[in-house]
């Protein structure tokens, strides 16, 4: 079974940064992808972000391109997700998720394993 725990969310001003981690316990299979999805209040679930765990390629939402970065620690077991220049449109709960394989950022929501969430929120 895999759990997925976040951390590092918090308040920033417009144009701060702020690093999430997930830390990852259980067995990723290499063909597994993992990523970020969030979800904002009164809006639908999106997905932001993910990386292929076997090659490293990443994927990304449009409106978060240039800004956020996606990595991983295989060594840690853990995911990370860089948010730069923030925006108070990046105000969510931000989910890690880890999914069988990389099927797509729309679906990322619905990934096998889901994490608890971490609020970020973003003054302007």
């Amino acid at each position: 079974q895999v759990q997925l725990v976040e951390s590092g969310g918090g308040s920033v001003q417009a144009g701060g940064s702020l690093r999430l981690s997930c830390a990852v316990s259980g067995y990723i299979y290499a063909t597994y992808c993992m990523g970020w999805f969030r979800q904002a209040p009164g809006k639908e679930r999106e997905g932001v972000a993910a990386i292929a765990v076997d090659g490293g390629r990443t994927f990304y939402v449009d409106s978060v391109k240039g800004r956020f970065t996606v990595s991983q620690d295989k060594a840690k077991n853990t995911l990370f997700l860089q948010m730069n220049s923030l925006k108070a449109e990046d105000t969510a709960m931000y989910y890690c998720a880890a999914s069988t394989g990389c099927y797509g950022l729309n679906l990322l929501s619905r990934a096998k394993y889901r994490g608890q969430g971490t609020q970020v929120t973003v003054s302007s």
